[in-house]
């Protein structure tokens, strides 16, 4: 019966793994009850890594090429099975195939703001996503580690493990950066550098080589997003101070006539009556000052002189109407609009 048994059995001569698509991690050679015939050979491709593996203990690990399995090739797997000589029988092992391709374009993001800890602003919380590209970089720690005994195992069964390594790896990687936190926002390729050098050593422990990873998008809480937006328009004009108010004045103008034309009130009807023209002229002073180069010579003798308002007509003659609407509801009354109606007047003489 033992005679007949062994002739029944199929013995392997070729072992290789062809691809039939892309996001297979780690593939088991089908054994089932066959075993390997003496001076088999195995082919590993390109992208490939091999691993024997007898009784649950990596034995040999073979990288592309082809192999004759003798002694000599199996070193490892000869000291496990005691051959002391030559075998010249058949034998059994489990073989492991691992794609080393680069896995590309594999997304991860915050489902829900996290808190960090900033030296500058305390806690803050956070949203961000990117995309990041690793491949097999340690076969047998990843088989070891991660794949073990299953027939296969793919880039799908791998993802949320590795997005959970990012998302606990964020704080991490702002607080051992050494960099503020809203610098780091406004300039993702430095947050994606000090993530970067966060989860290599952290893949490195599964077998996984992290390739590149990228920040796309950073959310934050919108008073630090003001914040940060002050940041950058101080960069826009050098960090200079006085530049920058007149860059805040310019960006308040259209806010500023807005609130006059929405009528706010009885004060947003004042701001449209006559201070908008004032401001207007302010404002436009402020700008030209930044604008010109003898900006503070020429301001220091515009001080000396005595200023002398100009008032159109027709500016008289829209700020009247504004003032007859306020006193139709009730808002002025007669003798103000005509102490008003004076003044103005006086103005055009």
């Amino acid at each position: 019966m033992a005679l007949m048994d062994f002739i029944k059995k199929q013995f392997i001569d070729i072992i290789q793994w062809t691809e039939t698509g892309d996001g297979t991690l780690a593939w088991r050679f089908p054994m089932a009850e066959m075993e390997i015939q003496n001076g088999a050979s195995l082919t590993v491709r390109e992208s490939q890594v091999a691993v024997f593996v007898n009784e649950g203990k990596v034995a040999d690990v073979f990288g592309p090429g082809m192999y004759k399995l003798t002694t000599q090739t199996l070193p490892v797997l000869t000291y496990l099975k005691n051959w002391d000589k030559l075998f010249e029988s058949p034998f059994k092992s489990d073989v492991y195939f691992f794609s080393t391709r680069q896995q590309v374009d594999q997304k991860w993001g915050t489902p829900q703001p996290i808190t960090i800890r900033d030296k500058d602003f305390g806690a803050v919380r956070l949203r961000a996503f990117g995309n990041y590209s690793f491949r097999i970089g340690d076969a047998k720690a990843f088989h070891t580690e991660i794949s073990g005994t299953r027939d296969t195992y793919t880039v799908a069964d791998l993802d949320g493990q590795l997005r959970g390594l990012v998302l606990q790896n964020i704080s991490n990687a702002i607080a051992s950066s050494g960099v503020p936190f809203l610098d780091l926002a406004a300039n993702q390729i430095q947050f994606a550098q000090a993530l970067a050098a966060q989860l290599v050593p952290e893949f490195e422990k599964i077998g996984i080589k992290l390739e590149n990873i990228t920040v796309q998008n950073v959310s934050l809480p919108e008073e630090l997003q003001k914040i940060l937006d002050q940041k950058i328009g101080m960069g826009m004009v050098g960090n200079d101070m006085g530049k920058f108010m007149q860059y805040q004045t310019a960006q308040a103008i259209p806010k500023f006539a807005e609130g006059a034309a929405s009528g706010g009130g009885v004060a947003g009807d004042a701001m449209g009556l006559g201070a908008g023209v004032a401001l207007g002229q302010v404002l436009a002073q402020n700008l030209a000052q930044g604008l010109s180069p003898n900006a503070a010579a020429a301001a220091a003798a515009q001080q000396q002189q005595p200023s002398v308002a100009v008032v159109s007509a027709a500016d008289v003659m829209t700020t009247l109407e504004k003032l007859g609407e306020l006193k139709t509801k009730g808002i002025l009354t007669q003798e103000e609009f005509d102490a008003k109606k004076a003044e103005l007047l006086k103005k055009l003489v």
